[in-house]
Order: structure tokens, then sequence, then C-alpha cells
């Protein structure tokens, strides 16, 4: 566009407005007064164009553009790249959890049975209710106020517990689609009201649950079948693959050494749910397999038996706490265990409350606690065949030595009495163990005067080949050891120096020397059965659902001909000349030949000894062993060998008398 120079006399309205007039440019309303030469120069064209000024601004502004657009796309596609790969399937696993779930389908618990076909416990239908922390409110006063709703409905439920344990969750673990416990056991009232009220409960659900109850003949059944109760923390992180926050697990007894077999395994259930997390359809589901059944080798009327006529004893003795174990020597197997005092697991099982268990476990007598198998007590004269046995293998004696007995012996400043005051006069092995003759074995123990006895080395040797100072392998939780002293035990850990007075108490079964009544029974088998020590244990089959055979338990060998057959055989006859003319010869009115020991520990200077006895019947071909403790009973010949005579009584001439196993002797 060119402007003309030149005068412009016009004055109509529709003068050129670009002309220039007495050195004014108008323009539009635009006014202002310039010099001369700058006009020229501003609109004056240049090599560039007439529409430089206007194309230089384009292209900057697209180029801003360009530019702006390139960093938004980059942040869009780094955004993306970080949703769907890195983080992919993480949101993936949250948009299911919105819309699928995976839901557990209990497994029926396998039943125990006794030897007869008794069943021992059955299952029975009971109600937990459940949270998922992800689906309850976000809003923490709403969350407080559902939570109280849920607590209004059953006494069973307790607020505070419930939002303690929320609030101890990681924020993590408050995204968890998985089911968080809440309370189990409802009442069945209580759990209809939260059924129909949990629709409109976000994250709460109630579900139906298996819960052990236990047909107990008698409470001493609760030591060997043990309970179930709520799977606590530590066991779901050691067991996280194949449990969870809801399920029950053995916790003691049977229950707990026998879990992988007995608790089944889960199916899953895929469901798709609402925005409240309730289930709208079923996608697929995999059923769950039940339990396997436990078969005993205990007789569930023997036990009873058992433990009725140990209680009358107690009550007469006015003593609470003794055991008493009947086993099989030919197979190891437990045909009646009993612990006094006992408890009712049924009190677990269905949700025992804390004031419960604080009397339970603060009662002085330790209901809870299973002597037989976690008891350690000073052995008494029930150690004698060992140590008997031990000496004539070692050639210290022969079946003719023989040693006077007059009171006891007496070493420096210490005296070592007999339990007979004047003495047993002369005494041979056999004679011994009847009479259970002091002096005899402090002379075949620890030697006297120019008698060289084993020694305590050769006496500890001997008794842990019969299997002392170890468990045994039995299929029940919390085995106890037992404990054989020595001389290195007593230097380093009392600090003093070993005497012959330890080697005498050692040759007695006092002193240092702890053995479990479960170890008693079970080196008594070995005299019994003529040589040989099988695992003790109380379940023989495992079978599935269908009755079909999953397991048999075959009687394992732990020890074998310790001392040679002639040896045993002696030993032998000196427990049956303790049955006839001994301190068990009340055991001669039994309908069957029969044989033992019997013993009096003493373990404290305040309280009274403790009370063995442990013997087997037949004497011939001997079915059962038999070992009774009381503790504090005094002497065992008074207190705990009527316990055996009358249950051996019953045994021997009830109506149906368990099937007899021939016993060989081993070689």
């Amino acid at each position: 566009m060119m402007i003309s120079r030149k005068k412009n006399n016009s004055t109509s309205p529709g003068a050129d407005p670009f002309v220039i007039q007495e050195g004014r440019l108008k323009y539009g309303n635009f006014g202002g007064k310039f010099h001369r030469d700058w006009v020229e120069d501003a609109f004056t064209p240049t090599g560039r164009g007439e529409e430089s000024v206007s194309d230089s601004l384009n292209k900057t502004f697209i180029r801003s553009i360009k530019w702006t657009l390139a960093v938004l796309f980059l942040i869009l596609a780094s955004r993306l790249l970080w949703l769907q790969v890195v983080k992919g399937s993480y949101y993936r696993q949250m948009a299911n959890g919105n819309r699928l779930r995976l839901e557990r389908l209990e497994a029926s618990r396998g039943i125990i049975y006794d030897r007869n076909g008794k069943p021992l416990v059955h299952n029975i239908a009971t109600f937990l209710v459940s949270c998922v922390p992800a689906d309850l409110p976000k809003n923490a006063d709403e969350k407080h106020a559902l939570l109280q709703r849920l607590a209004a409905m059953s006494d069973r439920i307790s607020l505070a517990d419930t939002e303690a344990a929320l609030a101890a969750l990681k924020p993590s673990q408050l995204e968890y689609y998985q089911p968080f416990f809440i309370a189990d056991n409802i009442p069945y009232e209580a759990a209809i009201k939260i059924y129909l009220e949990s629709f409109s409960m976000p994250g709460i659900a109630i579900s139906s649950k298996n819960r052990r109850e236990y047909q107990l003949p008698s409470f001493s059944f609760s030591h060997l079948l043990g309970y179930t109760g709520k799977i606590s923390e530590n066991e779901l992180k050691d067991r996280s693959n194949n449990y969870s926050p809801l399920d029950y697990t053995g916790k003691n007894g049977l229950e707990k050494s026998w879990e992988n077999y007995v608790r089944g395994t889960a199916g899953v259930k895929q469901i798709e749910v609402d925005a409240f997390g309730k289930e709208k359809n079923v996608v697929s589901e995999t059923a769950s397999v039940p339990g396997n059944n436990l078969i005993l080798s205990v007789d569930a009327d023997a036990q009873q038996k058992l433990e009725a006529i140990m209680a009358e004893h107690l009550r007469a003795l006015n003593r609470s706490r003794g055991v008493g174990i009947v086993l099989k020597p030919a197979t190891g197997e437990i045909i009646s265990m009993v612990s006094l005092p006992a408890f009712d697991n049924n009190t677990f099982a269905r949700g025992i409350t804390q004031k419960e268990y604080s009397a339970l476990e603060e009662a002085p007598d330790k209901p809870l606690f299973n002597r037989a198998v976690s008891g350690e007590y000073a052995s008494g004269s029930t150690i004698k065949p060992i140590i008997a046995a031990a000496a004539l293998q070692e050639k210290i004696i022969t079946p003719q030595t023989a040693f006077l007995s007059t009171g006891g012996l007496r070493v420096g400043q210490w005296s070592f009495p007999d339990w007979k005051a004047g003495g047993h006069g002369m005494s041979n092995v056999k004679k011994a163990i009847a009479e259970s003759v002091n002096t005899f074995f402090y002379y075949i123990g620890g030697g006297y005067g120019d008698f060289k006895g084993l020694g305590i080395d050769t006496m500890v040797a001997y008794l842990k080949k019969f299997l002392l100072g170890k468990t045994l392998g039995i299929d029940l939780p919390n085995e106890a050891e037992g404990f054989v002293p020595s001389k290195e035990w007593k230097e380093s850990t009392k600090k003093e120096s070993w005497y012959i007075g330890d080697t005498y108490h050692v040759a007695i079964g006092q002193g240092d020397l702890i053995v479990t009544p479960l170890q008693v029974a079970e080196y008594t088998s070995y005299f019994a059965n003529g040589g040989a020590m099988y695992k003790p244990h109380l379940v023989t089959d495992v079978k599935n659902a269908e009755g079909g055979l999953v397991r048999h338990i075959d009687p394992e060998l732990l020890a074998k001909n310790i001392v040679d057959p002639s040896v045993t055989e002696v030993v032998r006859e000196g427990m049956r000349e303790t049955a006839l003319t001994g301190s068990a010869r009340s055991l001669t009115s039994l309908p069957v030949s029969s044989a033992g020991k019997t013993g009096t520990a003493q373990w404290s200077s305040k309280k009274d000894p403790h009370a063995w006895f442990t013997g087997f019947a037949p004497y011939e071909n001997p079915e059962i062993v038999i070992t009774i403790l009381v503790e504090e009973g005094k002497e065992g010949s008074s207190a705990a060998t009527p316990i055996a005579r009358e249950f051996l009584q019953w045994y021997f001439t009830r109506n149906n008398p368990l099937p007899s196993s021939p016993v060989k002797a081993a070689h």
C-alpha cells in the first residue's frame, strides 16, 4: 500500500484517512503527532514484502504451539507407559478386585475315631463375621458408625477390638480384598440379623464355618485330641500359601500333629461383586476336598476306665495329679494315656474367653499340661531293671552274685540307706529287683570297697541306649526329653566335682536323673517283649472321606537287643518276682500273670515322694504295658500299684477284650 503526499482540500467525510495533513496522522479514532520522517520509514516497503510483520508473528506463535503440544504429548506418553507397563498388573488387579473376587470354600475337617470305630469328634456349623478392608467406607466417621452398628448386633463382636485390629493394619493392607476376621461362634439369631442387614453394610460379610465338637467319654481325651482355634498371625505367615485369615487350625494334640492330613483342601469360587463387595454372580467354582479321618490305637473304653480308676484313687489319697499309660509292647500302640487333672477342650473349640483361659493357665495343678509326655520326674526305683541289665551285660555280676544288705552303705560322713530298716539280707539281682534293694544297686552302680561297679560313664551309656535323655517321637506335640546327668555336665553347669554319691543316686533313680512317664513305659516294653522298643504312637491309619486307606502306620523299631536275650530274661524274672513276692505282690489277685517294678522317687525335702508302678501282663505273652505315676503319692506299692491292679483286673475280665498280640523275643 502506497501513501501519497499531496494536499487534500476536501472536507468530505469520505476523505482518505491516510492523507497527511499539517503534520498529523489520523487513523480511525487514534490520533497522535509523529515526526514526518518516522512515518515514511514505518510505512516504506522493505525487501521482505508487505506481510513480513504478520508472517513473523504467525511463525513464532505456531512454533510455540508445536512445542507445547510436543511436551504435552511426551508427558501423556510417559504417564501411559507408567500406568500400562510399570503399574499395569497392579491396576489390573485392583480393577478385577473391584469386580471379580476369589472366595475360599472351606473343606470339612476329618473325623477322629478310636480303635473300635467310635467317633471322638465331629463338625458342627457355626457363624463367622468378617470384612474386606478395601470395601469399608473410606470416611472415618462412616466406618465407625458401620462397625458400631455391627457390634450392636452380637455381644461376640467388640467394637474396640475390631477398630484396634483394623488400625493396626498397614496402609497397603487396607487396600486388600482379602477377608479380615472380626468374630466367630456368632449365635444363630444374631447371625440371621447380621446376614439380613449386611446387604446395606459395605464390606461386611457373614459366613458358615465348621467348628469342632469333641465327644469326650472323659476329659483326659483333651490332652490327646487337642483342639482347634483361629489361625494366628504367625501361623498365617508360615502357611500363607495354604491358609486364609479366617481358617481354623490345630492348636494342640493330634489336631496339631496331624493338621496336614485332617484339614482337607479348600475349594475356590470366583464371584462377581457389586460396589458394596456383595456377591452378584458365580463365575467359576472348584469344590473343596474333605480332610482325612484318623483311626487311633486308643481304646475309648479303656481310656475312660483308667481315668475313672485314677480319679477315685487320687481322691482317696487326697491327691490330684497323676499319669497312666497303657501301650502294646509289640507295636508301640498307645491304648490309653491319662494325664490328670484334665480339661474340656470344647471350651477352646467354641472360643475360650480370656477369663476362662486365665483360670486354666493359673490353676495350681496345671490341667493344660500333659504330664504323660511333657512331665519330667525322678524315676525312683523304676530305673533299676536298666541298671541290673547293664551290670549283667558288662559281667560286673552274674545272676548268682549277692550282696549283704544291712540297711545301707556309709562312705566317709555320708550314708546311703535302704528303704527297709535293717536291710534285706543277702540279695541277688532278682531279689534286688523284686524288693527294690538299694544296697545292691549302690554296689553294681558305683562299687563299694573292693567291688568295682559300672561307674557313671557306663551307666550313662546304657541309659541312653534305652533311649533316655531324648524324645521318642510320639505323634503328640511338646514331648520332653528327660535328662541323663554326667560328670562333664555337672562340672560345666554346677561348677562342682562328681562324687560317688552322685553315682549312687543315679543307680537308684534319684539325683539329677529325670524321665518322662512315656519313657518309663517305653523301656518297660523292652523287657516285656523280649528285647525291642517300638516308637509309641496314637494313630494307626489315615483314611479318606470315602474310607479308602491313605496311610497305614507300621510299627517302627527304635532299639533292639541292647543286652543279650539271656540278660533280658533274668531281668524279666526279677520283675516277675516283684509281682509274686516283692513290692507289687498285690498283683497276685489278678486273673492273669504279671510282672513289674515299683518306685518311690524323692524329689523334694519338703514334699512327699512320687509313687511309681510300671509292669506288663500276661507275663508269658505280654499284651500290654502299664505305667502309673501319682505325684506326691509317697510309695509306689501303696499308691500306684493299686491303680494298675484295678485296671488290669477290668481289662482282662471285660466282655470284649482286645485281641492279644503274640510277642516274640527279638534276637
